[in-house]
């Protein structure tokens, strides 16, 4: 594994964390010029309540993972655990997330979009990092392709491993990240506030 690829994986990733951002910021910007229709109602609070759920997954099932590939993925093609069942089993808990980002508007489709968005950033880290691992690991790395899906997850392909070298470092920073996901809930709910006092004013009423 040369240098260069090296820069290269790690470029991917920068500019997909920018991506994201930049995804994230124009969600707040529609919440804060936006409302859901009718306001704070139930279905308003459900899917909040769900997103949140979906957060708390997200942040325990990406730190679940980390635990298996955690400073692995380019020295060995991880397959077991979450990786046995999904090829990007990290990076489905992060649409999970990213989905309960969104549900903190209380908005469906604001939720979605913010899913939709992530999905293709994904989606197009994913191919370039396909790319490299099929360079670097060859029949093997096709093997796994072939016995487990990109996203999935079939479960039925489920096998762990009998004992795991954890490294705490990847595992806290992965912690870490994800708990950042949390932020959205009180973002989005003073962004509600300063609608109800009057500070923000809704221009379009969203689903």
């Amino acid at each position: 594994m040369s240098a260069t690829q090296q820069f290269d994986l790690q470029r991917v990733q920068k500019l997909r964390k920018a991506a994201l951002l930049a995804g994230l910021m124009g969600v707040v910007g529609l919440a804060f010029v936006s409302r859901s229709i009718g306001g704070e109602t139930m279905l308003h609070e459900g899917l909040e309540a769900f997103g949140l759920g979906l957060i708390v997954v997200c942040i325990v099932g990406r730190a679940w993972c980390s635990l298996y590939i955690g400073g692995r993925k380019k020295a060995e093609i991880v397959d077991r655990g979450p990786y046995s069942i999904s090829r990007n089993s990290l990076y489905v808990f992060s649409f999970m997330g990213a989905f309960g980002v969104g549900a903190q508007t209380g908005s469906v489709t604001l939720a979605s979009v913010f899913l939709l968005l992530t999905v293709a950033v994904f989606y197009a880290t994913v191919k370039r990092e396909e790319a490299w691992l099929a360079g670097a690991f060859g029949q093997t790395y096709a093997d796994y392709c072939a016995r487990t899906p990109r996203f999935g997850p079939d479960f039925s392909k489920w096998r762990d491993a009998d004992s795991l070298e954890v490294r705490p470092q990847f595992f806290l920073t992965t912690l870490r990240d994800g708990l950042v996901f949390l932020l959205a809930v009180p973002l989005f709910e003073s962004v509600e506030r300063l609608q109800d006092l009057g500070w923000l004013s809704a221009l379009v009423r969203l689903p």
